[in-house]
């Protein structure tokens, strides 16, 4: 198998974009893909082999209880949330489950999982697909916390929307590296 070329990874990353669900058509999105995101979720670089990332992925009717349960929530946003069923394929919950033996510090977990977010995103990228990483929605809640039945010590980090979209060639901006980069050679 050839790797991808410099140019063709660069192209890649410089085209992840969130895309919202307010673009996304409703379309299911074949549980193949899916799980070709989970996949490369898995190979993000991890600290001793923690492999802290967990997900929950919601479809079909789970999909709708799941924002049933936001919308009681929010009732503010009921509207908003009771909609989406109608044009998200998958929610999937981001999960940083805690090494039982606390082997490194917490906030190396959490950018592991975030590495494999960025693994998922680039993955809904290539296909050419919505997503979109929410910590709205009671990320930081007791509640759902509950709801999902997590650990004393895992923390959800928030939901991942997928969809097919109609958004045409997102583009975004930068600010520049050389802003954000000091280099230090003596």
């Amino acid at each position: 198998m050839a790797l991808p070329t410099p140019e063709q990874v660069n192209e890649l990353i410089h085209e992840r974009r969130s895309i919202f669900p307010k673009f996304y058509t409703g379309e299911p999105v074949d549980e193949a893909i899916i799980r070709q995101l989970l996949e490369n979720a898995n190979w993000a670089p991890t600290h001793k082999f923690t492999e802290p990332w967990r997900f929950q992925v919601f479809t079909g009717a789970a999909l709708e209880r799941i924002f049933t349960k936001m919308a009681d929530m929010y009732p503010d946003k009921a509207t908003k949330l009771l909609g989406m069923p109608e044009v998200v394929s998958h929610l999937i919950a981001i999960i940083m489950h805690r090494d039982p033996n606390q082997a490194i510090p917490e906030v190396e977990e959490i950018a592991a999982v975030s590495c494999a977010v960025q693994n998922m995103y680039l993955t809904a990228t290539a296909y050419d697909l919505g997503a979109y990483w929410s910590t709205g929605n009671g990320t930081y809640s007791e509640v759902m916390k509950q709801y999902l039945g997590l650990g004393e010590h895992d923390r959800l980090m928030g939901f991942f929307f997928v969809g097919h979209h109609n958004m045409k060639n997102p583009k975004s901006i930068r600010k520049p590296i050389e802003d954000k980069v000091t280099w230090v050679r003596e």
